[in-house]
């Protein structure tokens, strides 16, 4: 029972699935949720005190202070992939190690301030990228060399939305279990 409230605590709205099929409808719905995500990620944190910022979503989890730094690394990170995706025929992008990035210094201690309004940048030039593309330019991929399987734009897209969805999740579902989203 243990392992499975921790799993339900780890992935809060499930793994990631890829539809069978992407419309531009799912495109241009999944396009308006990462315009407003950076906007949706402050309102939830911006009144958190330095204590609750400390605290870990769950036992053996980041700090939601490195959840937040994590989310706008890790975004920065998948738009340097997209324009990799966009400008190199099929390139093995390159990870990185994100654990090892939520333990460095600035991840553990920085301001969020600092991560939102980095987020809040990414995304506006993400998402003006994004609007732009044509469905040629969609179909478009990358390789994660871990995977070695091709990644297409479309589908980074889907799989960007998760993500923030995914770790906004662990600290809303956070701000319930301790009370604080009175």
């Amino acid at each position: 029972m243990e392992n499975i409230r921790l799993e339900e605590l780890r992935y809060p709205i499930g793994k990631f699935e890829l539809p069978s099929s992407i419309s531009e409808d799912q495109i241009a719905e999944w396009i308006g949720v990462l315009e407003h995500f950076p906007a949706r990620l402050e309102a939830l944190v911006k009144e958190l005190s330095a204590t609750q910022l400390e605290t870990r979503y769950r036992p053996g989890g980041w700090t939601v202070r490195q959840l937040i730094h994590h989310v706008a690394d890790s975004h920065h990170n998948s738009y340097i992939r997209f324009k990799w995706a966009l400008t190199e025929e099929t390139p093995i992008i390159k990870p990185y190690l994100e654990k090892k990035w939520a333990e460095l210094f600035d991840a553990r201690t920085a301001p969020v301030e600092l991560s939102l309004n980095h987020l809040s940048a990414v995304h506006a030039k993400l998402v003006y990228l994004l609007k732009g593309l044509n469905s040629e330019d969609l179909k478009l991929t990358f390789i994660h060399p871990e995977s070695n399987e091709p990644t297409s734009i479309e589908e980074n897209i889907g799989r960007y939305v998760w993500h923030g969805n995914h770790h906004y999740a662990h600290i809303k579902n956070l701000t319930i279990r301790e009370g604080w989203n009175s």
